[in-house]
């Protein structure tokens, strides 16, 4: 029998150490199984044979555990198996011993499995607590993919016999012959302490620091063979490990808002670039060319873009001219504010785009467009939306989809552009990768406006969010990006009134009012696009198939990583960063995107 106890105790060891405790059981079930039916009917072999009968029956069982690292557990099950035979009275006496320590490993994208393109960890955490992108957003899943390796594994090793030696030190402190011992305890406890409030990294660890280690390591060994209550211990691990817990929870909630928030502010590059073409365009005086017979004739292709980013904007123009058959028939209308009016001038009046022309509008100025003007330029408005898959789905296989729609600024085209009759709205998130001029000979039926349905997300769907409406129980969604506008169509039903009235409706759902009166203004007006017009996801979704996107004419980019942040989606960016111009001399000077 001291053979089976050498060799399940490496088994407990082994399996104790990698904290599954199911696998464990089942392994160490079927190892007796498996030694019951093969042992042979003799004696045990004497004490120097033991280990060679242990390894003959590792080999027996290879596949389930690696060579290497049974080969020290067995040799340290022997060494404490014979100290339990030597004296078991004494070690009966103990304490349920705490495993040793492991350094654990951080998360890396082998750690995680996807299902519906959604990053999940595996089995080793629990999947009651569902996607981590519904509890933090997309910023799990970004920081993830972006987790470095650690290599400061003597700082990660301090900290766990740190957490040993508080939960041993209050039950040794309190028996008076360990006076010696809790003071060593409690000088061990305070040097480490000090060392990592100086010290986050191994570079910055002092020389001596191996000495300091290996002198808790014997404290805490020492403290393992004195006879304690295991409930004291157990209560203190547990009460640390519940602060821990609770610490890392905060962490994590506060880092999930930070991430939110360097999602809303602006990069501090894109911020260098506005602010010095603001200053050029008030310096160098370039002659503005003024086609304004172009910008208002109803015979040309007309873009218009909401935006108040230089880049975006400057991409969607430049990728939509590069891949554009015939570009003389081409009109530009950036519509941006006050602050970031006089760069967008300066960019597209030193920049060209082959033969098309861009005009630059100031939205917010009452002078040019009187009540056709906001306080405030607003972009398309973006919804984060989870649901279920179906009714009886559990939460752990919702579904997240971003919904962008039109802003309050949308509904004033019709009075900005009273000579045109057909605009093609492009969001300053998209990159077009075909030609667009099959755009302008469709018939919509007299729908007023053409846009990419998403049936994935039904309007019944949307009743936990938008409350109990007149919407048609089975119609799709709809998603701004890429939409084709019959002005003239507006105009005659009137939308923009119908807007404004829905909008004062709905005042007390906030951000929501605006996503319910777009939705309700526009039902029935739809026609729906063809899908290969457009892909969406890439600035949330991971598991879009590339050649999809490759094959896709525009490229939208809806989510929070925006492909100008350092958190966008690295897989993407090169089709967005390959329509930027890096030999520029202010986005060099200010370190656009390199």
């Amino acid at each position: 029998m001291n053979q089976i106890s050498d060799a399940a105790h490496s088994y407990m060891l082994f399996y104790r150490k990698q904290n599954n405790s199911s696998m464990l059981i089942y392994h160490f079930s079927f190892y007796l199984v498996s030694f019951v039916g093969h042992m042979p009917l003799q004696r045990p072999s004497p004490s120097g044979d033991r280990s060679s009968h242990i390894d003959n029956l590792v080999r027996k069982l290879g596949p389930t555990l690696p060579k290497d690292v049974l080969k020290g557990f067995v040799n340290e099950a022997k060494n404490e198996t014979g100290s339990i035979n030597a004296t078991p009275k004494t070690q009966q006496k103990k304490g349920i011993p705490i495993p040793p320590q492991v350094v654990m490993q951080p998360f890396t994208s082998k750690n995680i499995s996807r299902i519906n393109g959604k990053a999940k960890m595996k089995s080793d955490v629990d999947e009651s607590e569902g996607f981590c992108d519904l509890k933090y957003g997309s910023y799990c899943i970004w920081r993830e993919e972006n987790r470095e390796e650690m290599h400061d594994s003597m700082v990660k090793k301090l900290k766990d016999q740190l957490f040993v030696a508080r939960a041993y030190f209050p039950s040794i402190v309190k028996i008076p012959a360990q006076s010696k011992l809790s003071g060593e305890f409690k000088q061990n406890i305070q040097e480490v302490e000090r060392v990592l409030s100086e010290s986050t990294t191994d570079a910055d660890l002092p020389p001596e620091i191996q000495k300091k280690s290996r002198r808790m390591e014997a404290v805490i060994a020492r403290a393992k063979s004195v006879s304690l209550d295991c409930n004291n211990i157990d209560k203190k691990l547990r009460q640390i490990f519940d602060l821990t817990e609770d610490e890392a929870n905060f962490h994590m909630k506060q880092s999930a808002f930070l991430y939110q928030l360097a999602v809303q502010t602006m990069p501090k590059s894109l911020h260098c670039l506005s602010m010095r073409l603001t200053v050029e365009y008030f310096r160098d005086h370039l002659f503005d060319k003024e086609l304004s017979e172009k910008y208002s004739d109803p015979t040309l292709q007309h873009y218009v873009i909401f935006s108040n980013n230089v880049i975006a904007s400057s991409v969607v123009i430049n990728s939509t001219v590069v891949h554009a058959i015939d570009t003389v028939n081409q009109v530009f209308h950036v519509l941006t504010d006050w602050q970031n009016y006089y760069a967008m001038k300066h960019w597209f009046l030193r920049n060209t785009f082959r033969d098309a022309v861009v005009q630059v509008l100031n939205i917010e100025d009452p002078d040019s467009y009187g009540k056709a003007t906001l306080s405030h330029l607003t972009l398309p408005v973006e919804f984060r939306v989870s649901f279920p898959s179906n009714d009886s789905a559990p939460a752990i296989n919702n579904r997240t989809q971003y919904v962008s729609i039109f802003s309050h600024s949308h509904y004033l085209l019709p009075e900005i552009f009273k000579n045109l009759e057909k605009v093609v709205v492009l969001d300053d998130d998209v990159v077009v990768q075909q030609d667009l001029s099959a755009l302008w000979s469709l018939n919509m039926g007299g729908k007023v406006t053409g846009a990419i349905e998403i049936c994935s997300v039904k309007m019944d769907q949307l009743r936990s969010y938008l409350g109990d409406h007149s919407f048609q129980k089975h119609s799709c969604s709809w998603m701004s990006g890429l939409n084709v506008i019959d002005l003239a169509r507006w105009r005659d039903l009137d939308i923009s009134e119908t807007y404004w009235k829905l909008v004062k409706e709905q005042v007390s759902m906030k951000e929501g009012s605006a996503l319910l009166a777009t939705l309700l203004t526009f039902q029935d007006q739809i026609y729906a696009l063809d899908r290969v017009w457009v892909l969406s996801g890439l600035g949330h979704d991971y598991g879009l198939d590339i050649e999809g996107i490759k094959k896709a004419a525009v490229l939208h980019y809806n989510g929070n990583m925006k492909p100008w942040l350092d958190l966008g989606i690295p897989k993407y960016k090169e089709y967005w960063k390959k329509f930027l111009n890096h030999e520029d001399q202010y986005l060099s000077e200010c370190n656009v995107n390199r």
